[in-house]
């Protein structure tokens, strides 16, 4: 009776944090209870005294709605939430917020999931990063990374697009350590599936190039569940999806229906809910002792797992020594040393050249030096620059295309499905993605971005075609309001590098920056080299790039492209008398976290400041005083021609500035920075 002891359990356990926190959703916890048993008790390896090993299995509850499963199943298997987090669910300040959330203070939530679909796609990102480490560090006789990552994922989850563009890719890599299992009970908010999902999963999954189960009653046949799931563990050269027909909200009065999805049952459901299964209906959170019991001893089982793992490692030190240094600095999540000498320097000698290439010229300068570095293109790798001298595909073994030790991720026409998988392969450990696009399409992937940013994943984000720079492609490619959108997101950083030693810092940002992502924003037009930058400079966000001798009556701040613009203005300005400071901001969020003192010094009291930036105008009022920018949609021409139309050249610029400077005269501008607040 044990196993039905702990099915029942999660389920009154799953109805009781909902009641009492009068919010959340029972339904899902109630009907997967079963999978989340026989995974935990049978195939997932994981020690809840050592989260963190780099082997361990790897769960990943893509229904976010579930995540009360979840949160019940670490409490029991001993995590490090006891049963009064468990009564605070979704309470301000609780280790059990409506979602799970990774890297918030709860060991064993792998990737922050409530959106649907980013859960399964973060788990193809941890399969791809657990076969790259296995093909990089595993010799004969040492499966130092070996492990599976196991996803509970439904119907909502199955109907969203970025699943579509991972398990596609998924399928295509043989990602043969990947398992879902789908909770197939004909449910979502809406209702029944049938008023807008009746698609065959199974045959769309193997048409992916799947491996596929069904398993008719998962509400009661766990014998049936476990063989399911070790026949997948059989299939090593495709990803596995079984499809398991359940109850949502099991064992209540409203089993079944859609009335059990988001809203607590009700007390009388409830204590009809615990007689039917053989609790006490006045008892609320309890737990027998046998289940506690069984639980205790499968994470005993993972104790003594890993304990064989640090066996083997040590002996993996002894007969691969390098290997295993190399693997313990990428777990502890250090950078080579003195890896930023690699950086390129440039100087106003060199020639003009668009930033997309100098990320290309710094790709191939840390590339090797750097091999937790791991990414591609959403199919524009010719246009992104991303691939680097020597880059080996990562493919199927056997493929004649690449291997699992290549670094470069071929991901396709798949920018949302790009950014979830690296979110994923940045959970596993030991790893840095990067994923490139235009950056009109970061758009697309902007669900999966934000979850880069609140699940503190470091990703890189390679943006190029930026503005109206790109030309001829019009409109619409030409991202006006982009950089704006994500410069809202908490926790990421934004870079618009101006010339090659920009770029360069731009990098140093993105490596350094361990805890969040960062967007690297590029051209294609050619851009000079500037008289006064460096990468030192550029990690502080903005600085004075130019300063006139004397008074000065202006400052004109830019990003990217118009730097030099500002830098040609500021010349044109002192041809007629006018004297412009001129300021590089590369990244507002680098340059907020800077000393006060620091930050007047750039933007001082008494001068007012012109923003120039061909994108959208929105959010500069909070540095400046007047902008010059694009308010509209681009335009479809060269990008010389397209610069002039939106009044982005030095003359138009600089009678702007004169404007600005003669309004001013007489008055003393304050800083937007010096605020009494």
């Amino acid at each position: 009776m044990t196993d039905q002891q702990c099915i029942n359990t999660i389920r009154v356990l799953a109805a009781d944090v909902v009641q009492k926190a009068n919010s959340g959703h029972p339904g899902a916890p109630m009907g997967c209870a079963p999978m989340a048993h026989v995974l935990f008790s049978d195939f997932i390896r994981a020690n809840p005294a050592v989260p963190d090993w780099i082997s361990r299995d790897r769960f990943v509850l893509s229904n976010g709605h579930g995540c009360v499963l979840q949160y019940i199943m670490l409490h029991l298997l001993g995590y490090n939430l006891s049963m009064d987090d468990l009564k605070q669910f979704r309470q301000l300040n609780s280790k059990t917020p409506g979602h799970p959330e990774a890297n918030h203070g709860v060991h064993g939530i792998e990737v922050s999931t409530g959106p649907l679909g980013q859960g399964i796609s973060n788990a193809v990102g941890l399969a791809l990063a657990e076969a790259h480490l296995a093909a990089t560090f595993n010799r004969p006789g040492f499966d130092i990374i070996s492990n599976y990552t196991y996803a509970i994922t439904g119907d909502g989850c199955l109907q969203e697009g970025v699943q579509a563009e991972a398990v596609s890719l998924a399928g295509h890599l043989k990602l043969g350590n990947l398992i879902v299992l789908y909770d197939d009970n004909h449910i979502t908010i809406d209702g029944d599936t049938n008023v807008g999902f009746t698609e065959d999963v199974l045959q769309r999954f193997e048409a992916y190039g799947w491996h596929t189960e069904v398993l008719a009653d998962g509400d009661h046949d766990v014998v049936g569940l476990a063989a399911a799931i070790a026949r997948a563990k059989a299939v090593t050269d495709k990803p596995s999806i079984i499809k398991i027909r359940t109850t949502i909200g099991f064992g209540s009065v409203n089993q079944g229906e859609e009335k059990v999805h988001g809203a607590p049952l009700g007390a009388k459901d409830i204590s009809d809910l615990k007689t039917k299964f053989g609790f006490d209906p006045e008892a609320h959170f309890h737990v027998p002792y046998e289940v506690y019991a069984h639980y205790r001893a499968v994470a005993a089982k993972g104790a003594a797992a890993y304990a064989g793992w640090v066996k083997l490692f040590d002996e993996y030190k002894a007969a691969h020594p390098d290997l295993a240094a190399e693997l313990s600095r990428r777990i502890a999540g250090e950078l080579p040393a003195n890896w930023r000498s690699l950086l390129p320097v440039y100087s106003p000698a060199d020639p003009a050249v668009a930033t997309r290439k100098l990320s290309e010229n710094v790709l191939n300068k840390i590339a090797l030096a750097i091999p937790e570095l791991i990414g591609g293109s959403a199919d524009l790798t010719g246009s992104n620059l991303t691939r680097w001298k020597g880059a080996v595909d990562f493919q199927p073994d056997g493929s004649g295309i690449g291997t699992y030790a290549g670094r470069y991720i071929r991901f396709g026409v798949r920018e949302h499905g790009m950014a979830a998988i690296c979110n994923g392969i940045n959970a596993y450990g030991a790893l840095i993605p990067f994923g490139a696009t235009f950056f009109n399409f970061i758009s697309y992937a902007l669900g999966a971005v934000r979850l880069s940013a609140l699940s503190k994943h470091q990703v890189i984000y390679i943006m190029t075609h930026d503005s109206i720079g790109l030309g001829e492609d019009g409109p619409t490619h030409q991202p006006i309001e982009t950089l704006a959108s994500i410069r809202a997101l908490p926790n990421l950083v934004t870079l618009r590098p101006a010339d090659g030693n920009e770029t360069s810092g731009a990098y140093a940002a993105a490596l350094e920056n361990r805890h969040r992502p960062t967007v690297i924003i590029l051209t294609r037009q050619n851009l000079p080299h500037l008289a006064g930058s460096t990468v030192e400079k550029t990690l502080r966000g903005a600085y004075v790039l130019s300063q006139p001798e004397g008074h000065a009556d202006i400052t004109l701040v830019a990003t990217g492209s118009e730097v030099s613009l500002a830098v040609s203005t500021a010349a044109l300005l002192a041809n007629e008398g006018v004297h412009a400071r001129v300021v590089s901001m590369p990244s507002w969020e680098l340059f907020e976290e800077q000393p006060h003192d620091y930050k007047l010094s750039v933007f001082p009291d008494g001068i007012p400041t012109l923003s120039i930036e061909a994108m959208t105008t929105l959010g500069w009022s909070k540095y400046a005083h007047a902008s010059v920018g694009i308010d509209t949609f681009g335009a479809s021409a060269p990008a010389p021609l397209l610069f002039k139309k939106f009044g982005l050249v030095p003359d138009a610029v600089a009678e702007k500035a004169k404007k600005l400077v003669a309004f001013y005269k007489g008055r003393v501008p304050e800083s937007k920075l010096n605020l009494p607040f």
